[in-house]
């Protein structure tokens, strides 16, 4: 699965923002990689274009830099992120007045594939309705098999995975997440 934030002026897009938020929190390349747990290389040619980032890199700077997965795709309806398991196509963002965020996706789980997801912050839950085929997501070592029209909420402060059987499965996916606090670097 490719994505479209392939295109030289999205890839600049999506790290220009890593960067700034980096800088913006005064978080030096080494420890915000450290904390992602990704190569300093890596983050160096994500934030400078070289590098097109997977979904679960972006998922993986998302919770260190404490920004939900829109804000790192520019909230632009329609960026797509990737890997080899999962495609997630951004529908919607909502800002609460409360500072809370709702990102709803079409997330897309290839044949037999499966991916981790990292913890998201504290008091963020995932909602999946499948559409198509059948799922099996939730937290780690609690998931639930969902059917075709089936539906699965969960807290998504601890890891959580998804997974597909033979035929896949198409499904929507919302994350609301609370206001995020300021916690300083």
């Amino acid at each position: 699965m490719t994505s479209n934030t392939t295109t030289p002026d999205r890839l600049s897009a999506v790290g220009r923002r890593i960067r700034e938020l980096r800088e913006g929190q005064g978080v030096s390349l080494t420890a915000l990689a450290a904390r992602a747990g990704i190569g300093k290389g890596t983050l160096s040619e994500l934030e400078t274009g070289r590098r097109n980032p997977t979904l679960e890199t972006l998922y993986a700077l998302a919770a260190p830099l404490r920004v939900p997965l829109a804000v790192l795709l520019g909230e632009e309806l329609g960026a797509e992120a990737s890997d080899e398991a999962v495609t997630a196509r951004l529908l919607g963002v909502r800002h609460h007045d409360d500072g809370g965020i709702t990102e709803v996706y079409w997330l897309a789980i290839a044949p037999n594939g499966s991916r981790v997801s990292p913890p998201h912050g504290p008091g963020v839950s995932e909602h999946l309705l499948v559409v198509r085929g059948s799922a099996t997501a939730g937290r780690t070592g609690e998931p639930a098999t969902i059917p075709t029209g089936g539906f699965h909420s969960w807290a998504s402060d601890a890891e959580h995975s998804y997974a597909a059987g033979a035929e896949g499965a198409i499904a929507v996916l919302t994350i609301t997440s609370p206001p995020i606090e300021d916690l300083g670097p």
